[in-house]
């Protein structure tokens, strides 16, 4: 049976009940290399798997990308945020170690899955693909034997002035569908 959890979650989150985003084109379908879930991406979106971290697969274009760790099971859905939230774009020793948040564990239950949703703002030392400063948002879901942290990224200034940025990465986390 398919369950479209994140689709669920998106569309429920206390987070992005303020805005009301347009519907995306996201005509390619990938499949996590596990063959648990699959997803949907814009057009020409480059999809690969972390060089720096092996349990992680991630798409991206237009200047944002979206992180995917996935793992068997019914992880320990607290603990498995707080380590996605670790998940960053460059090394620790290269960020300035406040975060500025924006929400911060969000928590619901739907049917048999448990979500924790968090988003902050991280300064990196350098810039990362142009951009000192990027908002990261962590979704974590984890139920009937799937736990999945979705990471989205996207320059700060670009994630504010951009509806259709926003749009793309709601659309990719909603396009989540479990096998």
């Amino acid at each position: 049976m398919k369950w479209a959890a994140l689709g669920l979650v998106v569309a429920a989150s206390v987070a992005q009940a303020a805005e009301t985003l347009p519907p995306v084109d996201l005509p390619a379908e990938h499949a996590h290399p596990s063959g648990r879930f699959t997803f949907r991406t814009p057009a020409g979106w480059k999809v690969e798997p972390l060089e720096s971290n092996p349990a992680a697969f991630q798409v991206r274009g237009d200047g944002v990308l979206v992180r995917f760790l996935y793992q068997d099971g019914d992880a320990g859905y607290d603990s498995l945020h707080v380590t996605c939230m670790l998940e960053r774009l460059a090394a620790a020793m290269e960020m300035v170690p406040q975060v500025r948040y924006e929400y911060d564990f969000l928590s619901w239950e739907i049917e048999d899955f448990r979500f924790l949703d968090s988003a902050f703002v991280v300064k990196y030392d350098e810039p990362v693909d142009g951009s000192k400063e990027w908002r990261q948002r962590n979704l974590t879901v984890v139920g009937k034997g799937h736990s999945l942290c979705a990471i989205s990224y996207a320059p700060t200034k670009l994630f504010k002035k951009s509806q259709a940025v926003r749009a793309t990465l709601d659309g990719v986390l909603k396009s989540v569908v479990f096998k």
